[in-house]
């Protein structure tokens, strides 16, 4: 079975690429060929596992079939599911390349550490790229069918997503696309 679903982030957001651009920014977020924005499907499946863990409603053993399993002796399983990278939907994609306006979907947020005095410590200002407020599309394909109502039960629990999502970034909403096929 499949299930479609969309992410709608109501703050802006960071999932980062591990990169950095020189002296200007410390962090870029994670971009496509055409550099645009996407959350990467491991992401979505890192956070809907932990979802259903913490909700705790599902068999471990129908987690392990789902998301498969790694230990520290380098067993690893991948599991049966497919989570497809959350992108933007074809329209937006096409009218963002075709106008060349990719720019506009990102800024850059400063930050600094303080001392206890209040002063800014010293070598402590970082800058983050992030993606301003949009809306994703998603897919998860290959899933056992008596799986499925925990799995859109666990991506509705998810209300934040991507780094910092503890200091205000990534707020957000997931809502299934029709139901599950």
């Amino acid at each position: 079975m499949e299930i479609k679903y969309k992410i709608q982030f109501h703050t802006d957001w960071h999932c980062g690429s591990g990169l950095a651009a020189g002296a200007d920014v410390d962090a870029l977020v994670v971009k496509d060929k055409d550099g645009l924005p996407f959350v990467p499907g491991k992401t979505i499946k890192g956070l809907v596992r932990e979802a259903m863990i913490e909700m705790d409603e599902t068999e471990e053993s129908l987690i392990v079939k789902t998301f498969g399993f790694f230990d520290d002796k380098d067993k690893k399983d991948k599991g049966e599911a497919f989570f497809k990278n959350a992108e933007l939907p074809e329209i937006e994609k096409s009218a963002i390349i075709t106008n060349n306006v990719s720019k506009f979907l990102y800024r850059s947020i400063a930050s600094t550490a303080i001392d206890v005095n209040g002063i800014a410590k010293e070598h402590s200002l970082r800058k983050m790229e992030v993606v301003v407020p949009c809306t994703l599309e998603g897919e998860i394909l290959n899933l056992p069918e008596e799986i499925v109502p925990q799995i859109e039960k666990a991506l509705k629990y998810i209300k934040r997503l991507g780094q910092n999502r503890n200091r205000g970034l990534g707020r957000c909403t997931i809502t299934m696309k029709g139901g599950a096929k």
